[in-house]
Order: structure tokens, then sequence, then C-alpha cells
């Protein structure tokens, strides 16, 4: 499994562009970093950063989300290609979701396994640590 980044921009008036297969983030016209999209995830932008169209369509192309929030982090719009998915199956779970007897008895089985887990955690960080002296070899 390889595992993806997500890329903040929280400089104000920056400008985000495509450049062949990389994401470029420019400040004042200058180029601040520059990231290959096959490594992203998502591109949370803060505030006052321009994104261009090209990139936008090719983002939304490679599955990699765009999410647009205020300079105090409150949400404003997320782009987000094609996702796939079973309709079928999301219309079960949310029929599911109004079923009280199940909503409590899965609503149990998280509880019970993150108190199983975080036990484990506890008896792991408890275990005496096996100490090596490390004595200097003679010289």
């Amino acid at each position: 499994m390889h595992l993806l980044n997500t890329l903040y921009v929280n400089t104000q008036d920056s400008y985000l562009r495509l450049d062949n297969d990389t994401l470029r983030v420019l400040v004042d016209e200058e180029t601040r970093l520059r990231v290959p999209l096959h490594h992203l995830q998502a591109v949370v932008c803060f505030g006052r950063v321009g994104v261009s169209l090209p990139l936008m369509h090719r983002l939304a192309e490679e599955a990699v989300a765009l999410v647009l929030l205020d300079e105090n982090g409150r949400f404003k719009a997320r782009l987000e290609g094609a996702t796939a998915g079973n309709v079928l199956l999301r219309r079960a779970q949310h029929s599911q979701s109004l079923n009280p007897v199940f909503v409590l008895d899965f609503a149990r089985a998280c509880v019970a396994g993150k108190v199983r887990n975080s036990r484990q955690v506890l008896l792991r960080g408890a275990r005496p640590e096996s100490v090596t002296s490390i004595s200097p070899t003679p010289q």
C-alpha cells in the first residue's frame, strides 16, 4: 500500500499551477515548492490561494481532492473527481443507520474494540524494557 500525502497551502496570495505532472506553488511569481501529483491524495488551501483551471482538471482526473477553506479554516468547497462505489451498498448502509437495534449493537462493538485496543497499548507500554548494557570495548 502506498501512503499518499496532503499538501496544505496557507501562504496568502499563493498560486498553484500544473507543470507537466507536478503541482507548482508560486508566491510572488517565484516557485516555492514542486510536488509530483502521484504523491498527493489531497490539496487543502487556506484563504487567498489561487488555483489554475488546468490544475483543477488534472486533480479531478487523478482523484486528488482539492479543498478550499477560508483563512480561519472554515469549509468553503471541495472538488473531487469521479468516485467508484456501489450505490446499492451505500443505500443499504444508510437504511441500516435508521435501525436502532443495529446502531446500538454497532456502537457497542466499536466501543468494545476501542477499549480492547487501549488495553493492549497500555499493557505493551507497561512491559519491562529489556535492558542491554553496552560496555566500551577495550582498545
